[in-house]
């Protein structure tokens, strides 16, 4: 019996195990930088990207982080006023934490989408691929997920 307390103890402890950060430290002076790509118009990826953003300003804290989601393709459609007016909540709540919300100007223009169609607060940037790539460069760690 005291087995299988200990046992049960044992893996109760490692199954709270807590996160040890690398250094420097998450802080204000160095933040855990991330990109989030959107690239399809499915409503439950596009739910699970901006929970995913969601859940790493929530662990690392909003002074810690910049979180950067860049839209392309189809995934344009997520920073439409016009559309889901769920995603459109959720996506302007977290503009209210900093998260930058990019929109690929090359789609725009294959998709015929003009820029007072995109939700107030999004930027335009000519590629949005090309933003991808140079945010990694600059040190954002790209997250699929």
């Amino acid at each position: 019996m005291k087995k299988m307390l200990l046992m049960f103890t044992l893996l109760l402890t490692l199954s709270f195990a807590e996160t040890e950060f690398a250094e420097p430290k998450p802080s204000m002076e160095h933040p855990r930088k991330f990109v989030f790509p959107i690239t399809k118009w499915n409503r439950d990826e596009i739910n699970h990207i901006l929970g995913s953003a969601n859940n790493v300003i929530k662990f690392y804290g909003v002074d810690n982080t910049e979180v950067v989601i860049v839209a392309y393709s189809q995934g344009i459609n997520a920073l439409l006023k016009h559309r889901d007016n769920n995603i459109r909540k959720r996506v302007k709540s977290l503009m209210t934490y900093d998260v930058e919300f990019i929109a690929c100007g090359n789609t725009m223009r294959t998709l015929k989408i003009d820029k007072k169609e995109l939700l107030d607060g999004v930027e335009v940037v000519t590629a949005g691929i090309v933003e991808l790539i140079e945010r990694q460069l600059r040190g954002y760690i790209y997250i699929r997920p």
